[in-house]
């Protein structure tokens, strides 16, 4: 039997198929009977008071007022906002217009936007109070504002909200609403159930607190949001776990606009009705944000790339998939090699836009058995031709926490086909991470060996520490090889090039 996610598969197929090839554009479209229907149903959501959009598409003058600007944005595919693309499978509540739809505009525009038949008009979807997926279960905001300056680097900044939760819940989403927009890259929803954040926060005399330990990273996750990103339920049977006595956690982003700017964050709760039916983990290639990829992009460099691979231990099946790059990305792509020798299209991004970095959810779950490679590509452009560069000229640009600095990887979301097997898959991502990191102390050892001032520092550890052998480290090899280095060395070798 198909479940919910098929059923709407095989509809938005038959609504593609219907309007990209079966539909050509009307010959002499009028607002009521063709433009507001595209106009309502796919840029209304943000294009109405309250939300991000800067004007309203709610009426007829609305829409007409900027007939040019929306024919213009809309043939170049720069409004709606969506860059998710795949061969092989389809997003849900996907924004992308049809080249019918565009067509529609451009003609209406061209015949001087009549307005037709009043009788003719759909009624506008239904919005709730601003909040995109309805009324949340608990809206929770944080107790007091944090200042960004004008000007000055980028700063990141933690902030406990208390949630006051008096036995276990699970979350379903979580809708995250930003107070100045302009200022707030992203940020990431920690959960704490110590109190350490609380006294952290006391302890610094301005809101929230600087540095976050390991220890409260690990104390659990309900996601987080990135500029440009719109909230999403996960899908049915999954949800993350919020234990009773929580302080949630946001470890936020800022990026000073020039405009000095008070933040006041807002959340809205979705609260699932029971407990999850299965477990689920994310893939992210290359790990940590490309943290360990040794990204270094030379002045100039208009295609410079980077990729990773992972295969699969165990059969999974993928709900969502996401990417993060900085102003220099380019291109990012996620494709899936079969056992059989198939090559399936994940995701790709063609045009890689630093404004809008979203989690896109499959319309039905992806089946990917064990034995699959899962490989990503990431593109950089730093080019004088690249409009977004920060700098003028290009300068090297290698990874970093800053805006203007680089990162770049693809994540998928997963679960275990078999639950029993998720400790499994994630040993295997973790081992995944542990390699990483291993490579790229090898690289660094290597890059400050050209210059003979550390090439065998990397062997003689080797021939220390590998006790079994097997010309890698263990996590216990490899804390010990990085303890017997003196602590000036450490700093020497691992800061920034």
């Amino acid at each position: 039997m198909k479940n919910r996610f098929s059923i709407f598969n095989s509809l938005l197929f038959a609504t593609f198929v219907s309007n990209a090839i079966g539909s050509p554009a009307p010959a002499n479209p009028t607002f009521t009977e063709h433009v507001a229907p595209i106009i309502f149903n796919h840029c209304a959501s943000c294009h109405r008071p309250g939300e991000a959009a800067p004007f309203s598409f709610l009426n007829y003058n609305d829409v007409k007022k900027r007939g040019r600007l929306i024919a213009r944005v809309t043939e170049k595919r720069y409004m709606p906002p969506w860059h998710a693309e795949s061969t092989d499978y389809s997003f849900a509540d996907e924004r992308r217009l049809t080249d019918a739809q565009v067509e529609t505009i451009q003609a209406w525009v061209k015949s001087g936007s009549p307005e037709g038949e009043s009788a003719k008009l759909p009624a506008l979807p239904e919005f709730t109070d601003s909040w995109q997926l309805g009324t949340p279960d608990l809206v929770v905001k944080m107790t007091e504002g944090y200042t960004v300056p004008a000007d000055g680097a980028d700063i990141y900044r933690n902030f406990v909200v208390p949630l006051d939760i008096k036995e276990d819940k699970w979350v379903q989403a979580v809708e995250f609403r930003p107070g100045a927009r302009s200022v707030v890259h992203h940020s990431l929803f920690f959960l704490d159930v110590t109190g350490e954040a609380r006294q952290l926060d006391a302890d610094d005399p301005v809101p929230g607190f600087k540095r976050m330990g390991l220890a409260l990273q690990r104390g659990g996750t309900l996601g987080g949001w990135a500029v440009g990103g719109t909230p999403n339920k996960l899908p049915e049977g999954l949800a993350y776990k919020l234990p009773k006595g929580s302080d949630l956690i946001l470890s936020t982003h800022f990026h000073p606009s020039g405009k000095e700017e008070t933040e006041v964050s807002t959340l809205g709760i979705y609260f699932a009705d029971k407990p999850p039916a299965h477990g689920f983990t994310a893939i992210q290639l290359p790990p940590v944000f490309g943290a360990l990829a040794g990204i270094d992009i030379p002045a100039g460099e208009a295609n410079y790339t980077k990729t990773d691979s992972f295969t699969l231990p165990v059969d999974v099946r993928a709900f969502a998939v996401s990417a993060h790059a900085h102003y220099l990305g380019k291109e990012i792509k996620m494709t899936a090699t079969l056992p059989d020798g198939e090559t399936r299209e994940l995701l790709w991004i063609r045009k890689w836009d630093f404004a809008w970095q979203e989690q896109y959810n499959y319309t039905d779950w992806v089946d990917l058995p064990a034995g699959t490679r899962i490989d990503a590509k990431v593109v950089w452009d730093n080019s004088a031709d690249n409009v977004f560069n920060p700098f003028d000229p290009p300068q090297r640009v290698r990874w970093g926490k800053e805006s203007t600095d680089e990162m770049g990887s693809v994540t998928l979301q997963v679960i275990a086909k078999d639950s029993a097997s998720l400790r499994s898959l994630n040993s295997s991502i973790n081992k995944h991470r542990r390699e990483a990191g291993e490579q790229a102390i090898r690289n660094r050892f290597a890059d400050r060996g050209k210059n003979g001032r550390s090439g065998s520092l990397l062997q003689r550890l080797m021939e220390r520490f590998d006790k079994d052998g097997d010309g890698k480290l263990s996590p216990e090899e490899r804390r010990s090889a990085i303890a017997s280095i003196p602590a000036e060395e450490r700093r020497r070798l691992f800061r920034r090039r």
